[in-house]
């Protein structure tokens, strides 16, 4: 059973390359890509790569139009749009919307455009939401590699569960941090600031008054079954009728009839008498059915203006969430509660300045002691995880797989993270010095190298187009059982033109270069039947390549 959290659900590509019109529905696990060599399988990969950040180019346009697109619904990540750098692509969000959708846009001159739900956003943005969730080899994953916050963020996963639940109560404890110190900074700036401050406290406490913890979700669920009103009673009538209607027989009346009919037998027949049972229960279970619809019925035009309440609470919710700058209902319900202590504080006589400062104190403590029980787990994860890439790294054909992390303390102190920082350092060959990972290796050996740190601790989608680079046999085999144990905790995409990696895939797409004017490249899903023909394609174009090098 896998058990994976971030998925690349579907991706679009139009006119892109050689490829017209595409859309690939990917599988949770292991997803592989073939066909054959210049057919167009890179063009995924460049695809992959617009919405990572790449620079647009005219000849990614194809002949069938003036533009080129590309689209990825993507899983939403709990507590991605809270991240530093992301608060302009978190307002472009849609109300209710639980996935991620970016996309990008080429025109023939080069120029491009970036969107998230179909809404126009930075390039950057869009790229930095993409790599959190998107991990690509070659030049995207160089620079992944090269990321402190990416090797922070592996090394934590690989720590647990409840490293990741510091690291999420780290987060909110920074920005309470964040707003306790400029409440300080408020009340320190005099009396029109606190006069200010008082007004703000007082409009929160106002503006969220009578909101409790599951209104949001409760009214939202509301607003679903209201907006389908037409179409449950449309259903539960038809039911209600089918079962006892006000003229005609039903099925309620069908069954008494048939009770009826095997009633006077039952005496004569003792083996009649459990149908007879059935058919009195049947009718009564039917007869309290058809009452519940018609409640069901009576309780939908009970209030017929509740959809413009219902509507009018979620916009109240919606503006004092933006309002308030809060990106949850839950922080908005926080920050209300706080905001009420605090004016009752102020009722009881209490200095505001002063309880701001404490407020600080209590922050910064709560923020220290997280860094600190981060610090320690991660020391205590370091080595059992250098340990565990070292021996992923032996077993794909790295050396002897020379691996070490270290941990250092951060330049700038105390953030989101903690304070730590970490980098990861290889020796692939004995004799040289250790050396960041990222610098030590260039196409397949790279996309290796990130297999083997991804299949310890990575988590989130990845998609390697060099990993079979320069290899075969063992080694094959090796990277494909290493792929296959990856793909039960992530999601993986591999664009090969190894047998040995696609055999194991959980989807697989073949891409094909049909002649025409123009010539393009067409991408589909196989069956069972026809991903035993590719397989054997491959295994035919093996023999032959070993043939040839014999």
């Amino acid at each position: 059973m896998r058990s994976i959290g971030r998925v690349l659900r579907r991706l679009r590509i139009e006119n892109l390359v050689l490829i017209r019109d595409a859309e690939l529905e990917l599988a949770p696990g292991l997803n592989a890509i073939t066909g054959e060599t210049g057919a167009g399988k890179t063009i995924l990969a460049q695809a992959i790569g617009l919405l990572l950040g790449s620079r647009g180019d005219p000849a990614l346009v194809g002949a069938d139009g003036k533009e080129a697109y590309v689209e990825a619904e993507l899983d939403l990540p709990d507590g991605l749009l809270e991240e530093e750098g992301l608060e302009a692509l978190a307002e472009l969000r849609p109300e209710g919307e639980e996935g991620l959708v970016l996309a990008r846009r080429v025109f023939g001159d080069g120029r491009t455009r970036a969107y998230a739900w179909g809404r126009a956003a930075a390039r950057d943005d869009v790229a930095a939401a993409a790599e959190r969730v998107l991990a690509m080899s070659g030049q995207f994953e160089q620079r992944r590699l090269a990321k402190a916050s990416y090797q922070l963020d592996v090394l934590d996963a690989f720590a647990g569960d409840e490293q990741l639940g510091r690291r999420a109560a780290a987060r909110l404890g920074w920005r309470e941090l964040q707003a306790a110190r400029r409440r300080q900074e408020e009340l320190q700036g005099g009396a029109e600031a606190a006069e200010a401050r008082l007004a703000e406290l007082r409009a929160l406490v106002e503006d969220t008054l009578g909101m409790e913890a599951e209104d949001e979700d409760s009214l939202r669920a509301e607003r679903e079954r209201l907006r389908h009103v037409t179409e449950l009673a449309a259903g539960a009538g038809a039911a209600g009728e089918a079962l006892a209607p006000d003229d005609g027989e039903g099925a309620a009346s069908l069954v008494a009839i048939a009770e009826r009919a095997i009633s006077p037998l039952e005496s004569l027949a003792p083996e009649l008498r459990r149908a007879g049972d059935e058919l009195r229960d049947a009718e009564l279970r039917l007869r309290e059915t058809a009452t519940e619809l018609r409640s069901f019925l009576a309780s939908l035009d009970a209030e017929p203006d509740r959809l413009e309440q219902v509507e009018a609470e979620l916009d109240r919710i919606a503006e004092a969430k933006r309002r308030f700058r809060c990106a949850s209902y839950e922080e908005l319900l926080g920050r209300a509660a706080e905001a009420q202590a605090e004016l009752d504080a102020l009722d009881d006589g209490a200095d505001p300045v002063a309880a701001a400062a404490k407020a600080v104190e209590v922050a910064e403590r709560r923020v220290e002691e997280l860094a600190l029980a981060m610090r320690e787990a991660r020391q205590t994860a370091a080595e059992p995880f250098a340990t565990a890439v070292a021996a992923e790294l032996e077993g794909i054909g790295m050396g002897e797989g020379e691996f070490r992390v270290e941990l250092s303390e951060q330049p700038n102190g105390l953030g989101l993270t903690g304070a730590d920082a970490v980098a990861f350092q290889i020796r692939p060959n004995a004799g040289l010095p250790f050396a960041p990972v990222a610098d030590t290796a260039s196409g397949g050996e790279l996309s290796r190298i990130a297999l083997a740190i991804a299949a310890v601790g990575g988590g989130e989608t990845i998609v390697f187009d060099e990993i079979d680079a320069g290899i075969g046999g063992q080694t094959a085999h090796a990277v494909g059982e290493t792929l296959e144990r990856l793909a039960t905790r992530a999601q993986v995409v591999t664009i090969t033109h190894l047998p040995q990696i696609a055999s194991r895939a959980d989807r697989h797409f073949r891409v094909e270069k049909l002649s025409g004017d123009p010539t393009h490249t067409r991408i589909e899903a196989l069956d069972e039947t026809e991903r035993r023909e590719e397989i054997q394609r491959m295994l035919g174009g093996q023999e032959f390549l070993s043939a040839v090098q014999g």
